[in-house]
């Protein structure tokens, strides 16, 4: 399933936060959205997702969801959000009861993504009991387990140490080279982006409008740390932000 957004535009009273945004979200992609603080990333993923809806602008979804699907869009966000008192496998299996899916299937279902996060052996685990890391490892899994057909991911990786985030980086790519999936993810972090986006869009400062399209060939797993072709993106992302990151910057410290 694709989603494409067509012509968004939307204000928070006077102001205005978004201004004619057309893109596409392709089925088996990761597009990665970039800009300078306030550039308004994170509300043009929930106008994506359906949490609230654009003063202007369609959000279409074209195409047919995975079979399976039991949530066609499903959030990952930067604070994990578990539930302290449930398991791993409980925290997993939450969203399985919400849909009636108990017994043999529930339990082939968590088995199956917690052998692809990693986590096969913490399924009895609270969360007070992991690293960061692994919390988002399990916040991952959760949404693995609906099947989504496309996860929205709002800066997945940001209150990680920059150890942890390269590590989740890796197993991102390796869960997405052996069964791709489509996401839109949302973050500050430019090596993030070319690392993990097929697509990288660069928003204008508020109100935020798209810049640039940067579209990135290269298989993921051919992408490795300090590689100097991605650097040379990255670059390049950073020579397109760099003057409204400043001025963003400015205005957050004025306000």
């Amino acid at each position: 399933m694709d989603i494409r957004l067509d012509a968004i535009s939307h204000s928070y009273g006077e102001t205005e936060v978004l201004r004619d945004i057309t893109l596409d979200i392709p089925s088996g992609k990761i597009v990665c959205l970039v800009g300078p603080s306030g550039c308004g990333k994170s509300t043009l993923l929930r106008f994506a997702g359906g949490l609230e809806r654009p003063t202007a602008g369609r959000i279409l979804q074209l195409g047919t969801p995975p079979q399976n699907c039991l949530n066609p869009l499903t959030y990952i966000f930067q604070d994990f959000a578990l539930l302290p008192w449930r398991s791993v496998r409980g925290n997993i299996s939450l969203v399985l009861e919400d849909h009636g899916i108990r017994g043999a299937r529930a339990d082939a279902i968590i088995a199956d993504v917690l052998a692809r996060t990693k986590l096969s052996d913490f399924a009895k685990a609270l969360p007070k009991q992991l690293s960061g890391g692994m919390k988002q490892r399990v916040a991952i899994a959760r949404a693995l387990a609906v099947n989504p057909a496309v996860m929205l991911m709002d800066e997945p990786l940001s209150a990680l140490d920059s150890q942890t985030r390269e590590l989740l980086m890796d197993d991102l790519v390796t869960l997405w080279t052996r069964t791709p999936f489509t996401a839109v993810y949302v973050t500050h972090n430019l090596n993030e982006a070319v690392r993990l986006g097929h697509r990288v869009v660069v928003l204008s400062r508020r109100p935020g409008s798209i810049r640039e399209i940067v579209e990135i060939d290269k298989p993921l797993s051919e992408r490795g740390y300090a590689d100097s072709e991605l650097e040379t993106i990255q670059k390049h992302l950073w020579d397109l932000m760099r003057e409204e990151a400043r001025a963003a910057d400015e205005e957050l410290i004025d306000a």
